[in-house]
């Protein structure tokens, strides 16, 4: 990899082995992405965690010309720390890939569409632009409910419903410790 891999531990040992296995790891992100500027790696250990298998902490940062890509995993491991961080970020890779491939695409047919002058076409594709719009159904259901759903369709982080008791939107989300928080939009 022609980028330099900045590496800070704290609490911890940077030892030659830690630090050969983690820029092994980066090293292969050549291959997804080219444009990354500056990769910076943290590594944490933390004692005083309440879940003992949080204690491990590792943290990637990738600056490319237009973007910023982060990720942070915990584990009671830090190998299995490291490893879990790159798949996260490899996954972000990709969607950030997909979100420009899909931007620039749809910038093209709208300037081909409006049949806009080439100096105006630059403006269109730096800008982001709706692609996407989803509809859906919402039954009524209360928090447990919700819940069970979110699990049942396979959602991971996130549920959007409407509360029976509230008679609100609602957002039922998975928080890192295992349990469910609910989040209960206001209007000013």
């Amino acid at each position: 990899m022609s980028v330099n891999v900045e590496i800070f531990a704290k609490n911890i040992e940077l030892t030659e082995t830690i630090k050969g296995y983690i820029e092994k790891k980066v090293s292969k992100l050549d291959r997804f992405i080219k444009e990354i500027d500056e990769t910076r790696f943290d590594i944490t250990y933390s004692k005083t965690v309440r879940n003992v298998n949080e204690r491990h902490s590792a943290q990637i940062t990738l600056h490319g010309p237009g973007f910023i890509l982060r990720a942070e995993e915990r584990s009671d491991d830090l190998y299995a720390a490291i490893d879990l961080v790159m798949d996260k970020i490899l996954r972000q890779i990709e969607r950030y890939k997909g979100k420009k491939y899909r931007s620039l695409t749809a910038a093209k047919n709208v300037a081909e569409e409006l049949e806009i002058s080439e100096p105006e076409k630059d403006l269109v594709s730096a800008k982001p632009i709706i692609v996407r719009r989803k509809r859906f159904k919402l039954s009524p259901m209360g928090e447990r409910e919700a819940i069970e759903q979110m699990n049942m369709e396979g959602h991971e982080d996130f549920f959007i419903f409407f509360n029976i008791k509230s008679n609100k939107m609602n957002i039922v989300y998975l928080r890192r410790d295992g349990n469910y928080g609910i989040i209960e939009p206001e209007l000013e």
